[in-house]
């Protein structure tokens, strides 16, 4: 599903956030990338994303080649083939739980009772239907990060990407993220990989990833 070939990300010729790294994730894989800060762990993420270009080397995602990718075609792919999830939820705060969910759909085109059936499926899923109609400010952080993993999720994408989706929760809300995020690896067979600094939710992934220094340390 993801194929990743010698690839490098420099920033300047004093920073290189990720140095000649090559890597492979299997379609339905549930994988973490961990390290400490400034590794470059969101950097791959933000790679495989389409949030940003390699200075060199070779991304294919699901078959299609990122690198050298114009910004036409990176949105496109942002909006069908990967969702993402952030640590900070990034939900618009003037719109509810439902009317966030169905934002990917709306701006790809979908007619609006589609994109609102769609929705409350989603909702479902993460056991938000009661707070459907909530707006975002009456919701606490599990249930932010459970709507933007519903959100991540509502087109179908091929590839989950979740950087540091634990990073701002308590412990319990934490488990309860991690525990969703394994239900839908095993369940939907998305192929899932989840960026975090802490080596207990990197533990409860089927792969770990360690980054030091720009480059993998060791896998496990």
């Amino acid at each position: 599903m993801i194929q990743i070939r010698h690839v490098t990300r420099r920033y300047s010729t004093a920073v290189t956030a990720l140095d000649d790294v090559s890597l492979d994730v299997a379609a339905g894989e549930f994988v973490a990338i961990s390290g400490p800060s400034g590794c470059g762990k969101s950097t791959l993420m933000h790679l495989i994303g389409g949030l940003d270009t390699p200075t060199c080397g070779e991304i294919v995602v699901d078959g299609l080649p990122l690198h050298g990718a114009n910004d036409a075609a990176l949105t496109t792919y942002r909006r069908t083939r990967v969702g993402i999830v952030f640590q900070f939820f990034h939900l618009l705060p003037t719109l509810t739980v439902t009317e966030n969910i169905c934002l990917p759909l709306l701006l790809r085109g979908d007619p609006h009772v589609a994109a609102r059936a769609r929705a409350r499926e989603m909702i479902a899923m993460v056991g938000l239907s009661d707070r459907a109609e909530h707006g975002i400010h009456q919701l606490s952080g599990g249930q932010l990060q459970r709507t933007a993993i519903a959100r991540a999720l509502v087109h179908e994408p091929a590839v989950l990407l979740a950087d540091e989706p634990t990073g701002n929760l308590d412990s319990a809300s934490a488990g309860q993220i991690m525990e969703l995020l394994q239900k839908i690896s095993s369940q939907r067979r998305t192929t899932m990989l989840v960026v975090t600094h802490s080596e207990e939710v990197a533990r409860q992934a089927a792969r770990s990833i360690r980054l030091r220094d720009g480059q993998i340390q060791n896998q496990s």
